[in-house]
C-alpha cells in the first residue's frame, strides 16, 4: 500500500527562503512587467509568471472565503507569499498547483506577476494524496472538506483510519467521526461546506435521523447563530416534539384502524345475517362476543320450526 508522504510536508519544502527574501524578490515583480521567464530565488524555489500556474482539477478545497482571501491578498501585499506553492511541471512552462490553491487565489487578488513555487515530480496518485494530506494539516478545510479528504484517502488510495490518524497524528475516533458527516443531508453538509456550520455543529444534527427535519435545524442554527450548547438544547427539544406527534399520530392511526376493523366485520355479519336468512325464511341475527359467539334464528309456531329443520337436514 502506498503511504506517500514518508517524512512528511517539512521534507518537501526543504531549502525554501526565508520571508524577506521572498517578499523582495516579489516586490520587485510587482513593479515588473509579466515574464514567461522563471527567476531563481533560492535552490528549491524559483519565481514563475503567475498567468503560467493552474489550480489542480482534483483539488480536495471545494470553498473559498472571499473575506479571507481578500485578508490574505493584502497581507500578501505587504508581506509577499511567505511559503512557495508546491507545483508540478506540466511542461511548456506551464504548472499545476499540487498545494498552495488559496495562495495562489489571494496572489491574483493582489496583482502579483510572478510567484514562488517549488516544482515537485509527482505522479498523479502522489500530487493527489500530497494534496489532500497537505490541506487537512494546515486544519482550514470546513468539516465536509476535510471528511470528503479522508474518504479519498481510503477509496483512492485504500488507507484505513489507523492510517490516516498516524500520517496527520490525530486520534482514530476523530476520523471515523468526520466521516460521519457524510452522513447528514445534502443541505446540511453544503453549510458546513460554505462554513456556516463547525464541525461540533455538524455532528449534533446527526441525533436527528429525518433528512427534513435536520435540515430544518441546520438553517435555524445558521440564522440564530446558536452556540453548540444551545443549538443541543434546541435540538433535544424539537426531537421531543416531534416523537410526541408520531406518537399521536400513531394512536390516531390505530384507532382509525380499528374503526375500519370493526366496520368491515359488522357489514360481514350483516352479509352473513341475510344469506341466512334467504336460505331459511326467517329472520336471523348474529351475535358476536369476545369468547363466543351466537346465531339466532326467528321461527313463529312449531309447524315453522319444522320447516326450518327440514331445510336443515336437507343441506
Amino acid at each position: 500500500m502506498k503511504k506517500g508522504l514518508g517524512r512528511g510536508l517539512n521534507a518537501l519544502l526543504d531549502g525554501v527562503t526565508s520571508a524577506g527574501q521572498v517578499r523582495d524578490a516579489q516586490a520587485q515583480s510587482l513593479a515588473a512587467e509579466p515574464t514567461t521567464a522563471s527567476a531563481i530565488v533560492s535552490g528549491n524555489s524559483i519565481l514563475v509568471d503567475i498567468r503560467n500556474v493552474e489550480p489542480n482539477p482534483t483539488q480536495p478545497r471545494q470553498f473559498f472565503d472571499d473575506d479571507a482571501l481578500v485578508e490574505l491578498a493584502e497581507s500578501i501585499k505587504t508581506f509577499g507569499i511567505v511559503q512557495p506553492l508546491l507545483v508540478k511541471d506540466n511542461g511548456g512552462g506551464h504548472y499545476i498547483i499540487i498545494a498552495g490553491e488559496r495562495r495562489y487565489r489571494a496572489a491574483r487578488l493582489a496583482k502579483l506577476s510572478q510567484i514562488p513555487v517549488i516544482i515537485k515530480e509527482y505522479t498523479e496518485i502522489e500530487s493527489l494524496q500530497v494534496a489532500l494530506i497537505e490541506n487537512i494539516q494546515r486544519q482550514d478545510l470546513t468539516p465536509i472538506e476535510e471528511a470528503n479528504c479522508f474518504k479519498r484517502l481510503m477509496d483512492d488510495f485504500f488507507f484505513s483510519a489507523d492510517d490516516i490518524a498516524a500520517k496527520l497524528g490525530k486520534n482514530k475516533h476523530s476520523i471515523i467521526s468526520a466521516l460521519h458527516l457524510l452522513e447528514l443531508a445534502p443541505r446540511v453538509q453544503e453549510l458546513a461546506a460554505e462554513g456556516k456550520l463547525t464541525a461540533s455543529h455538524a455532528k449534533i444534527l446527526l441525533s436527528v435521523e429525518d433528512p427534513g427535519l435536520q435540515a430544518s435545524c441546520a438553517e435555524k442554527i445558521v440564522q440564530d447563530g446558536l452556540s453548540v450548547r444551545a443549538s443541543e438544547a434546541m435540538i433535544s427539544q424539537v426531537l421531543k416534539i416531534a416523537a410526541k406527534q408520531e406518537t399521536e399520530e400513531a394512536e390516531g392511526t390505530n384507532a382509525q384502524t380499528r374503526d375500519n376493523l370493526r366496520h368491515s366485520m359488522a357489514t360481514a355479519y350483516r352479509s352473513a345475517e341475510n344469506e341466512l336468512q334467504r336460505i331459511l325464511g326467517s329472520n336471523v341475527h348474529i351475535r358476536p362476543g369476545k369468547k363466543s359467539s351466537k346465531i339466532e334464528i326467528e321461527y313463529y309456531s312449531n309447524a315453522d320450526l319444522e320447516r326450518i329443520l327440514d331445510i336443515f337436514k336437507k343441506l
